[in-house]
C-alpha cells in the first residue's frame, strides 16, 4: 500500500467521522447558544438549564438522523471490506 492510498484512506475516515458527528454537534451548538442567550437575558444561571435542552435536542437528532448515520457508516465499512484485499496488498 502506497502513501497515497494511506492518505486517501485516512481522509475518508476523517470525512466519515465529520459527517457522522455534524448533526449532533450542530444541534448541541444551536441549543447551547439559544440557552446561553436566554440565560444572559434573564440573568438566570442554572447549570441544569443548559444540560437538559441539549440532551433533548441530541436525542431528537439521533432519533431523526440515526437511520441516515447508520446507513452512511455501514456503507463505509462495506466499502472497506470490499477493498480489504487491495488495501492489505494481496
Amino acid at each position: 500500500m502506497t502513501d497515497v492510498e494511506v492518505t486517501h484512506l485516512g481522509m475518508e475516515a476523517l470525512l466519515m467521522a465529520a459527517k457522522l458527528a455534524a448533526p449532533v454537534l450542530l444541534a448541541s451548538l444551536t441549543v447551547g447558544l439559544a440557552v446561553s442567550l436566554f440565560q444572559s437575558i434573564t440573568q438566570l444561571q442554572e447549570m441544569s438549564l443548559t444540560f437538559v435542552p441539549k440532551l433533548a435536542a441530541i436525542s431528537l437528532v439521533l432519533l431523526v438522523a440515526g437511520h441516515w448515520m447508520l446507513n452512511q457508516f455501514v456503507g463505509y465499512v462495506d466499502h472497506l471490506f470490499a477493498h480489504a484485499a487491495v488495501l492489505a496488498g494481496g
